[in-house]
């Protein structure tokens, strides 16, 4: 075979049609992955997240739905001064641009006050210490109650005046009172010793009582009855 017949077959039509065909398929596939991406993850299209602190988590989820987003219930919390079932966290935060049907996780305010189990710390640990861990928990210290006894050690817990023991759940509403010790102990009963030689002293010194009785003597009468 001749040179120019070997490299005529390389130039024929035919073969640079499916060779083009090859490279058009290849841009098409090129642009149909990009573009095709940017619609299904709606590259380019955000939705600013409303501020829902302190709605209501029913009005919040309406509010969520209109602007094609949902809303996630994730935790709870609890705010004397605020409503039951309102927002109190959001995440993401208010202002941020996600896509659409994106789930806003959200922390609402519990109806009651939460309770926590009182820890071991009854004549267990210091005032320091029992300190620490009750406000750590959420709870609220009155000044401490002194009683006889080792220097801030602690001998109870008193909650609206009642005394609480280890495990009772007592609400963080419900302030706290610890029972400390002084570092002073309670005095010994004075005994009075008397000596024992106090004792036989007093015998020796002292009078009998007993009274002396004259006995007739029998000889005599005897001696007169002859």
């Amino acid at each position: 075979m001749k040179a120019k017949e070997f490299f005529g077959k390389f130039c024929s039509f035919y073969l640079c049609g499916n060779l083009l065909a090859m490279a058009l398929v290849v841009v098409g596939l090129c642009f149909g992955v990009k573009y095709g991406l940017e619609v299904y993850t709606h590259h380019g299209e955000g939705i600013e997240v409303p501020d829902l602190a302190n709605m209501r988590a029913a009005n919040a989820r309406l509010l969520l739905i209109e602007k094609g987003l949902e809303l996630v219930v994730s935790d709870s919390g609890y705010n004397k001064r605020l409503p039951a079932d309102c927002i109190l966290a959001q995440s993401p935060g208010p202002g941020m641009k996600v896509k659409s049907g994106h789930i806003i996780y959200v922390t609402i305010n519990s109806p009651s006050s939460p309770s926590f189990p009182i820890p071991d710390l009854i004549d267990n640990s210091s005032y320091r210490e029992a300190e620490a861990k009750l406000t750590s928990l959420g709870f609220k210290l009155l000044p401490p109650k002194r009683v006889t006894g080792e220097r801030d050690w602690v001998y109870g817990i008193l909650s609206r005046g009642r005394h609480v023991n280890t495990g009772d759940h007592v609400s963080i509403d419900s302030p706290l009172t610890l029972i400390i010790g002084n570092g002073q102990y309670g005095e010994e009963e004075d005994i009075d010793y008397t000596d024992a030689d106090d004792i036989d002293q007093q015998y020796i010194d002292g009078e009998d009582d007993f009274v002396e009785v004259e006995v007739p003597d029998t000889n005599d009468e005897t001696s007169d009855g002859q």
